[in-house]
C-alpha cells in the first residue's frame, strides 16, 4: 500500500500523469407503480417495488492531480472491454504522455494479457510501453 500512497504524492505532470481506473457494474431498473403526487405539506413517493431492466457496467479513470474523470458505460465488463478502456486511455485521453502511472484493483482482467487478447501483439506492446502500472492491495481499492 505505501507504494500506492507514495504515488499520490507527487507532483502534477501533463507528461506523466497519475490515473486510477475502477468500474462497477450498475442494474437497471424501472418503476412498476406510478408515484404518488405531492400535495400541500407533502412530497411526491415512490414505491420501493421495481422491476429489474438489465445491467449497465462503468468504467471510470480518474486524475486525481489534477482533478479529471472520464466515464464510460458499456453493456459488458470482459477482459476486451478493459483492454478497449485502456487504449482509449493512451490513444484518445491522454495521446501527449510519455508514460501514464496507472492505478488500479487487482481483478483478473486487468493485465497485460488482456490487451494481447484485443489486439495484435504489437499494439498490446504499445500500449503496455506508455503504461507504468501499480496495483492496490488484494481489498484496498
Amino acid at each position: 500500500m505505501e507504494d500506492v500512497l507514495e504515488i499520490y504524492k507527487g507532483t502534477y505532470d501533463t507528461a506523466h500523469p497519475l490515473i486510477c481506473i475502477d468500474e462497477s457494474s450498475k442494474q437497471q431498473t424501472k418503476e412498476v407503480r406510478p408515484p404518488l403526487p405531492a400535495s400541500p405539506g407533502s412530497v411526491e413517493k415512490y414505491d420501493t417495488e421495481y422491476e429489474r431492466n438489465g445491467v449497465s457496467n462503468v468504467f471510470m479513470f480518474f486524475e486525481p492531480l489534477a482533478g479529471q474523470r472520464h466515464v464510460t458505460v458499456t453493456d459488458q465488463r470482459t477482459a476486451v472491454d478493459w483492454a478497449h478502456q485502456i487504449k482509449r486511455l493512451v490513444d484518445d485521453l491522454y495521446p501527449q504522455a510519455e508514460r501514464i502511472t496507472l492505478v488500479m484493483d487487482n481483478l483478473n482482467t486487468h493485465t497485460g494479457a488482456s490487451l494481447y487478447k484485443a489486439f495484435s501483439p504489437e499494439e498490446a506492446r504499445r500500449i503496455l510501453d506508455k503504461l507504468n502500472i501499480h496495483y492496490t492491495p488484494k481489498h484496498g481499492s
